[in-house]
């Protein structure tokens, strides 16, 4: 979530943005994984003259590079602020992740025909299938229905459709679902129905994201008596919120097993889902902003955060408190 704070951070003495500092503490952890994905929830912008803080954002298009610099594989451009520079965001954004064919980029489409494609990423010998949807775009209207993947009332038989055809591309589907209550530590009524309709339609993985908090994560069964885990909420990463609560997010952790039987057909049993805390740390006048681990944070850095003081305790307080016990790690 980048709001003017943090793209001003990442400005270089020559005018150009490189925001890859911000991620040095968690950068290992990012390049190791297999498969490292991020939602980039502001839209990218080429023209200065756009970029822009909250409510309606612009992010400099160098954002891109430095994602794929850090070693994020996929990245999920769907969320309530697409729209917020218009076409013209769309497109940037789009002609910025072409830079980087090693990134899969989803939510956002050029086409009718890309919209339509559906992002299957192999790794390891498992083929994941891989969608991004939000639940509005703060009442802005898209010029094309395409431009944004989108979980609606309008969409919801697309959503299906797309869902069924998942199904056949790939081993296991993964849905990233922007939605929720902003600030609200639970998730809501329309979080819940789109996560069981999601397990319904045979999805291995939820991941959540827009209400800026860190919500519960659980298992769910579907009609079909699979299984699907969702998480509602990983909460905030980069961002430069000024609530305590909106610095304290999750990174998940999960490994995806495969087990080929004798007759050829095979299943996928996702295992150990763990939540990793992070923390959005800036000091006072958002000076030195970067995500720190829980397990490198300490009083120290939290008596020196931006405007208040952030404690490990209410740190895990906050955690505690939304998320199942079994489902977080302070490693």
């Amino acid at each position: 979530l980048i709001h003017s704070t943090v793209y001003e951070f990442a400005e270089q003495d020559d005018g150009t943005y490189d925001f890859t500092d911000i991620y040095k503490y968690i950068a290992d952890d990012i390049k190791e994984a297999d498969l490292a994905c991020i939602q980039q929830e502001t839209i990218l912008v080429n023209d200065p003259n756009r970029y822009a803080n909250y409510p309606c954002f612009g992010t400099p298009a160098e954002m891109a590079d430095s994602l794929a610099s850090v070693g994020f594989d996929v990245v999920c451009q769907a969320s309530n602020h697409t729209l917020d520079q218009g076409t013209t965001g769309i497109e940037d954004t789009l002609a910025a992740w072409k830079k980087h064919p090693e990134v899969t980029m989803l939510g956002i489409h050029g086409t009718q025909e890309e919209a339509d494609k559906i992002a299957v990423v192999e790794k390891n010998g498992i083929k994941i299938a891989m969608l991004d949807y939000t639940y509005g775009l703060n009442e802005f209207v898209p010029e094309q229905d395409y431009y944004v993947d989108r979980m609606d009332a309008d969409h919801k038989e697309r959503v299906g459709r797309q869902l069924d055809e998942a199904k056949t591309l790939a081993d296991i589907t993964v849905v990233f679902m922007h939605d929720g209550t902003e600030d609200q530590f639970t998730p809501d009524e329309d979080q819940k129905t789109w996560a069981q309709f999601f397990a319904d339609h045979g999805v291995g993985l939820v991941i959540g994201t827009h209400p800026h908090v860190v919500q519960n994560a659980e298992w769910l069964t579907g009609a079909n008596g699979n299984t699907t885990f969702v998480v509602y909420s990983l909460g905030n990463f980069i961002n430069a919120q000024s609530s305590a609560d909106n610095t304290i997010g999750a990174i998940l952790d999960v490994y995806f097993d495969k087990t080929t039987q004798p007759d050829g057909s095979s299943s996928i049993t996702i295992r150990d889902p763990k939540l990793h805390c992070v923390i959005s740390q800036y000091e006072a006048g958002y000076k030195n902003i970067r995500v720190i681990p829980y397990s490198q944070y300490t009083d120290e850095l939290g008596a020196a955060h931006g405007v208040f003081t952030l404690s490990r305790a209410y740190i895990e307080s906050v955690l505690y408190g939304a998320i199942d016990e079994q489902f977080i790690t302070l490693d």
